[in-house]
């Protein structure tokens, strides 16, 4: 687990990051892209991306998760996870700042 910011990533989502990169054949230089960006119902949502490019305002998760200047500002104090269970799996991200979020969780406003 890796805390910076107020932003915890769970060691299941670095799990997950690795296990897409061998799955992809990607190398350890790409990484889980996390922005906040604007759209959906509810004003904002999340963007997940694979990328292997770190750019000089990025924060970097133990090697596997990045992270953008304005979307961290968005992300403080959250806690982002991977999750399985019968309904499927997902990154999940219990985001604080989110003051609602839509029906299906894909978007929220603050």
């Amino acid at each position: 687990m890796s805390e910076t910011f107020g932003i915890v990533v769970e060691d299941s989502a670095i799990a997950r990051v690795e296990a897409l990169r061998s799955k992809q054949g990607l190398s350890g230089d790409h990484y889980l892209r996390i922005a906040v960006v604007g759209g959906g119902c509810s004003g904002f949502q999340y963007e997940m991306s694979m990328d292997d490019v770190i750019n000089n305002d990025d924060l970097v998760f133990d090697e596997a998760v990045v992270i953008d200047q304005t979307s961290r500002q968005m992300l403080r104090d959250s806690v982002i996870s991977f999750r399985e269970d019968m309904m499927g799996s997902q990154f999940v991200i219990e985001n604080p700042q989110a003051a609602s979020s839509c029906g299906c969780g894909s978007s929220f406003s603050v």
